[in-house]
């Protein structure tokens, strides 16, 4: 936590030098203390203390100095720092100026020079006004701060970027919060500017791209080798798992990521079914856990990074171009980039995506709808954990689905606890007709599906759950893939008559191989996957041991 800051001025290096000394032998462990011989200097360094989340305690500046006077400088710098004491230091001749000071600038003090022995004239008063200042102290949040609109899709973008890759934020909504606009004034911006983010050091970001924020926050989308023996693409719970593993045996690996790590799992407010955890454990805390695990075992991590092409060359290398046109080449390549959720195909809804429609994201946007109703579509568990998330805050949580019950997709203590949180409804047999609202979404019509009956209810926001589409439609080599896009591997390849075409090898491919020798495929991605947490993590390190026998024999 940053010390508030005493602020010291005079004109005169020998009184500094004192004034200076005493300040600091009192206050020094509770406050930083500035002092500069020039108030003009020191005018000038308030708007970046400003920028950087200083506070500014007590200002003490003398009264007499060349360039201005101390009641000029103190008039000027409250308008940075208007919670700041203010406190005059005078000579005897000073003293009606410094009367009049108290209603000019609402003056807290004024001290008389000299001011020995300090423990009488000077350390009561500064203990008196400073006890005042901090019972109306509140610190500033340290960190990023984003200021934006709610209900923008490119707000919604960042805040799903900054939270999945665990980066704490504060979100400042410029219509509600009267510390956005001040933000904004602060860097001479606009709201056609929006959304901006400011960093920790002062520097603020207006309209930022992905790429933007990555790097600036320390994020590496370039690699820093040329060859790596294990290249996996896609940082969710099978990808961590492999890269953990490929890292603590040796392998020299690297994990791409276009976005976050954690994947969907990331976005789960709480995984209840996870072995070794009673209590359950968010998705970024096991995504934390994970990426510091397989940073420490020396696993190098590109994000925000896309690949946009694979290609073999032999049986030695495989080249993984980036959208940035950069390259890297490994010798074998696990592909775990996992699914997303399916669109509805609603032209209704698609206009207020990001503007009250989101898919998945139940966790960054919960605090957005406190004591509002929200509606689901969708009956798995990742549903189940949004709605159990939504429901801390918003006033009611409707989940849709198009079966009568969720008994078929949802895990049973899932459906326990939402059949006992009062403000859960669950509408079987309901589909999501129409999205109404001017700039964003504001009501919902729903069809009974029995009946072909309508209703339009109001839904300040809708999240969906539906569905798994993989993310393959990237792979331009030839990948054999089921009909919904999934990546074939094993003994399933056989069942595919363009098999033999592409697989020239004696041996059968490994289990979680694709017809392509050396690249692999685990979790949600593969075709016959399980689609939980656990089986990702152990087809991630399943995957690590095949790399292992590929690379032996290559």
């Amino acid at each position: 936590m940053k010390l508030p800051i005493i602020f010291s001025i005079d004109d005169d290096q020998q009184v500094l030098q004192a004034i200076q000394y005493d300040l600091r032998k009192q206050y020094r462990k509770k406050y930083r203390i500035l002092s500069t011989i020039s108030a003009r200097e020191a005018l000038e360094s308030l708007p970046d203390l400003k920028k950087k989340g200083e506070e500014v305690a007590l200002f003490l500046s003398d009264q007499r100095m060349p360039d201005m006077t101390g009641v000029e400088f103190l008039a000027q710098a409250r308008s940075l720092f208007p919670n700041a004491k203010r406190v005059l230091l005078t000579a005897y001749s000073d003293i009606e100026a410094a009367i009049r000071a108290i209603n000019e600038v609402q003056l807290d003090y004024y001290i008389a020079k000299p001011w020995d022995p300090p423990e009488e004239k000077l350390y009561p008063v500064l203990d008196d006004l400073l006890e005042d200042w901090q019972s109306d102290y509140r610190p500033a949040f340290e960190g990023l701060k984003l200021v934006g609109y709610q209900f923008s899709p490119r707000s919604h973008e960042l805040k799903d970027f900054l939270a999945g890759n665990l980066f704490p934020y504060q979100w400042l909504d410029i219509e509600a919060d009267t510390q956005a606009q001040e933000l904004l004034d602060l860097h001479s911006l606009s709201r056609d500017q929006l959304p901006v983010i400011v960093m920790e050091d002062g520097t603020a970001l207006a309209r930022p791209s992905l790429s933007d924020v990555g790097e600036k926050l320390g994020l590496k989308p370039k690699a820093s080798q040329s060859l790596y023996d294990l290249a996996i693409i896609g940082a969710g719970p099978a990808g961590l798992a492999a890269a953990v593993y490929g890292g603590s045996e040796g392998l020299r690996t690297i994990l791409i990521d276009k976005r976050a790590p954690g994947g969907q799992a990331g976005t789960s407010s709480r995984i209840e079914n996870y072995l070794g955890f009673p209590n359950g454990l968010s998705g970024a805390d096991l995504t934390r856990r994970a990426i510091s695990q397989a940073q420490r075992f020396g696993v190098e991590f590109l994000a925000p990074q896309e690949v946009v092409s694979i290609r073999s060359q032999g049986e030695q290398y495989k080249h993984i171009k980036m959208a940035d046109g950069s390259e890297v080449v490994a010798r074998a390549i696990l592909l775990s980039t996992g699914v997303a959720y399916h669109k509805l195909d609603n032209e209704s809804l698609d206009k207020f995506t990001g503007a009250g429609v989101y898919y998945g994201a139940a966790t960054t946007e919960a605090y957005a709808f406190r004591g509002k109703p929200v509606y689901i579509v969708g009956g798995g568990n990742s549903a189940g954990q949004g709605a159990m998330y939504l429901s801390r805050t918003a006033s009611e949580v409707v989940i849709c689905i198009r079966r009568p019950d969720l008994s078929e997709t949802m895990s049973q203590y899932l459906i326990d606890q939402i059949a006992n949180t009062p403000n859960i409804k669950v509408m079987g047999c309901t589909e999501v007709i129409e999205g109404l609202g001017n700039e964003q979404l504001e009501c919902l019509v729903l069809e009974n599906m029995d009946t072909k009956e309508r209703t339009t209810v109001p839904a300040a926001g809708l999240f969906i759950f539906i569905g798994t589409k993989p993310f393959t439609d990237w792979i331009e080599m030839n990948i054999i893939k089921d009909d919904k896009g999934f990546i074939a591997t094993g003994r399933d390849l056989a069942r595919y008559a363009d098999f033999k075409k592409v697989w020239k090898h004696d041996r059968e491919p490994y289990v979680l191989e694709t017809c392509s020798a050396g690249i692999f495929a685990a979790g949600d991605v593969r075709s016959g996957a399980m689609n939980r947490v656990a089986s990702a993590v152990g087809e991630g390190a399943m995957a690590v041991s095949f790399v292992h026998k590929y690379l032996a024999e290559n």
